[in-house]
């Protein structure tokens, strides 16, 4: 098991300071593991604490989530991928392979098309193309656009709907614990970002080796979805889960490293 170890990232003037967890050789090939809507670093966890030699892992909280410090405002998925960017900075990291996680990969794939220099690769794994034409998604923001508080129920409901193999109870109880640290108008407000930005058009200009993920029993995202991805970036492929949810690192974490051990190991 890799010793896990969490620090602090101060961003500078006007950004916020992000808590990081690390893993792996100090001399490894550098990943940076995004997380997806209401989530922290501890969605990685178990990537983290499996992962193999060769690799070094910064899974950063990202703004308004987690223990991350949480402004007013900055919730697009933009001010998500400057703040990546600042990230990488401040750790002294010139260049990654980006992994998003659901909508984690938005932010990765817009600093994929606006910075490549910075990417050595971009890992998408359940990452929506587009919520705009999701039931799914529209559902969960008639709910979240009326809350006043993060709701502990409706948390538990959301990741225990996400997967469809059984999880350990600690693990998706730290989960929804690390979920309601994010207060209403993160909840609000991060939502909306994703649901009123063109997500399709943070598909265009990425040129670097792309890997989807998708698992075949996603409840919110159909294969026609990841379809669309694969037919915007020129360098991609698409592995297929059978029998995983939405969250293929969180059922099948040992899989989705032996995968993107591989495709990291193909690029080099």
């Amino acid at each position: 098991m890799a010793t896990v170890a969490v620090h602090s990232a101060v961003l500078g003037e006007g950004r916020p300071t992000l808590p990081y967890a690390e893993a792996g050789e100090p001399g490894g090939t550098p990943l940076v593991l995004v997380h997806g809507y209401l989530d922290s670093w501890w969605s990685f966890e178990p990537m983290l604490r499996r992962l193999p030699p060769g690799l070094h892992a910064y899974a950063p909280t990202q703004r308004g989530h987690g223990d991350a410090d949480k402004p007013p405002d900055g919730y697009l998925p933009e001010d998500f991928a400057d703040d990546l960017i600042a990230f990488m900075d401040t750790v002294g990291m010139e260049r990654a392979v980006l992994v998003g996680g659901s909508s984690g990969g938005v932010a990765a794939r817009i600093v994929a098309g606006r910075r490549p220099d910075r990417v050595a690769g971009l890992v998408l794994l359940g990452v929506p193309a587009t919520l705009a034409d999701k039931p799914r998604a529209a559902e969960i923001w008639d709910t979240i656009r009326q809350l006043k508080e993060p709701d502990p129920q409706l948390a538990a409901a959301f990741s225990e709907g996400l997967t469809v193999n059984p999880m350990g109870r600690g693990f998706l109880q730290t989960v929804v614990d690390e979920n309601l640290k994010a207060p209403a108008h993160v909840w609000r407000e991060t939502l909306r970002g994703l649901l009123e930005t063109d997500l399709r058009a943070t598909l265009s200009g990425i040129l670097v080796p792309t890997l989807v993920v998708w698992g075949d029993r996603d409840p919110i995202l159909p294969r026609e979805d990841q379809q669309t991805i694969l037919d915007a970036i020129p360098d991609s492929r698409l592995l297929v889960y059978e029998g995983v949810g939405h969250v293929a690192y969180w059922e099948d974490p040992d899989r989705v490293l032996r995968d993107l051990t591989a495709f990291m190991a193909e690029r080099t």
